[in-house]
């Protein structure tokens, strides 16, 4: 039997504190179940302005704990809450850099994230809790394992901790100038160094940095963790990525079934499970009236809940939505932001078809999941989807998904085949938007036999997507990152050490 460990885990944003993403719901949901296997695991994360003290009950544990950036000291608080039951959960206090309403996109951001994870390495000894593991988190924790392999690497504290760094979305890395590594007391490293990837000799990219040090390296889900591998997904890093192949993992994420269950959820009209998939049928009546769309079950009905980007795939969606409304009698609710550019087409369409389109230009997630629960179809025609939660609450609200064959949709969504009675939704490899058309119209034809649909929702719907497994198989990733500390290369392998010109 493993000995049990203790974890610090390490977030900018955690749900139910703050979120603008899918991090922030990862890191709400896999501490608890990790905690629920027995080890002692503890989050960091910074208080924000929107964190309320009064409303989340956070007591003070430490106070004018000094913080080295660049040549001074920043004090900071470390204010404690619990995350679900009993997961303790560290607020870095910091007035200066964290009281703010907004999350990130401040010019000053590389410097908050460094004082956030800066402050939750020093805040260790005097909370007297030394990990076994510290598991960072996307471009904004990522110094910690290049400062745990300089600056603290000999202090016995320290010494002993391995780190695992989780990639969840490759396209946003932290890229600054030399001036970060002064405030982070890196400077007399220098830049990091790699032969085949040029512009990083110039660069601070500090998830490059995580990738360069840490432990182990996991991404969102198996097939993304191969996808980052080649020039086409590898944002740059690929060159990196592939030196660092060995140390590198894929564990699909999972979804809290507390809150997404249709047979508690308090948002929906009805609630249902499998065993009562006939109730369904109002909830899709009401999100037609919610979106004022006409009333009528028998109308295949498409969701999508989406930021409104190219990388989610709307640039092929709104080249067929005409072609698509003008040969079926299909509807389709979207609700969600992003570039201005595709609000004003969308809205065109909508306005060109108001019998067929509803549009929520907004982000409301007890609409979310009323979508989740009235949709027939769920669609995320993504050009890159590193996990994904979208198909996986769909599949378990019995709305059948229709996806690229990319990223985290390929691990979770298997193929219909007619022949065979096999699948959970509607796959299409290429990106393009006939491909993608193709595969909307394979769902409508499937649609006209209530039989076959039944099964194939059933099928979804009976797909285990809980925490509990990723759990687990996070759980063996940190005994790996501790058996493979002791196998590291020389900081100089990475040109750590090379003095800035």
């Amino acid at each position: 039997m493993e000995h049990k460990l203790k974890i610090l885990y390490l977030a900018a944003e955690v749900v139910p504190f703050a979120k603008t993403g899918g991090l922030a719901d990862v890191a709400g949901s896999l501490p608890k179940a990790i905690k629920a296997l027995g080890h002692d695991i503890r989050v960091a994360m910074p208080r924000y302005g929107r964190v309320s003290i009064e409303k989340f009950g956070l007591q003070l544990v430490l106070e004018n704990l000094q913080i080295p950036m660049d040549e001074e000291k920043e004090l900071v608080k470390i204010f404690q809450g619990t995350l679900g039951k009993d997961v303790p959960v560290y607020f870095i206090d910091n007035d200066r850099y964290f009281n703010r309403e907004s999350i990130y996109m401040y010019p000053d951001d590389a410097e908050r994230f460094i004082l956030f994870s800066r402050a939750a390495l020093e805040m260790l000894k005097p909370l007297n809790f030394k990990p076994d593991i510290i598991h960072c988190n996307d471009w904004h924790t990522a110094l910690i394992p290049n400062w745990l392999r300089t600056i603290y690497r000999d202090d016995p504290f320290y010494s002993e901790i391995a780190t695992v760094y989780t990639i969840h979305n490759l396209a946003y890395q932290g890229i600054f100038g030399y001036r970060v590594l002064e405030i982070a007391g890196l400077d007399e490293y220098g830049f990091l160094y790699h032969p085949d990837m040029a512009d990083l000799n110039n660069v601070v990219d500090f998830m490059a940095r995580g990738i360069y040090f840490a432990d182990v390296i996991s991404t969102v889900s198996p097939r993304y963790a191969q996808e980052i591998l080649t020039p086409e997904y590898g944002e740059r890093l690929d060159p990196l990525l592939r030196d660092r192949r060995d140390r590198l993992f894929g564990i699909l994420n999972g979804i809290d079934y507390e809150t997404f269950n249709p047979a508690t959820d308090p948002y929906i009209a009805v609630n249902y499970d499998a065993s009562s998939l006939d109730k369904r049928v109002q909830n899709k009546l009401a999100l037609q009236e919610e979106a004022s769309l006409p009333k009528n079950p028998d109308i295949p009905l498409i969701g999508m809940i989406s930021r409104l980007t190219d990388q989610k795939g709307l640039d092929i969606l709104v080249e067929i939505l005409d072609h698509l409304f003008d040969n079926f009698e299909v509807q389709f609710v979207l609700l969600g932001t992003g570039e201005q550019h595709y609000h004003d087409v969308l809205r065109g369409i909508a306005k060109r078809y108001p019998r067929n389109m509803g549009l929520f230009l907004t982000f409301n997630a007890p609409l979310a999941q009323r979508i989740y629960a009235g949709a027939d179809m769920f669609l995320m025609p993504s050009r890159f989807e590193p996990c994904g939660l979208g198909q996986m609450i769909a599949m378990r609200y019995g709305s059948v998904p229709i996806v690229r064959a990319t990223g985290g949709l390929a691990d979770t969504v298997k193929d219909y085949n007619p022949l065979t009675g096999e699948g959970t939704g509607f796959v299409f490899e290429r990106y393009d938007r006939w491909a993608l058309f193709g595969a909307i119209v394979r769902a409508l034809e499937r649609y006209k036999n209530p039989q076959e649909w039944r099964r194939i929702q059933l099928q979804g719907m009976r797909v285990d997507f809980s925490w509990e497994a990723s759990a687990r198989k996070y759980e063996d990733l940190y005994y790996k990152a501790l058996a493979s500390k002791k196998e590291l290369k020389r900081l100089e392998d990475y040109g750590v050490g090379r003095k800035h010109p």
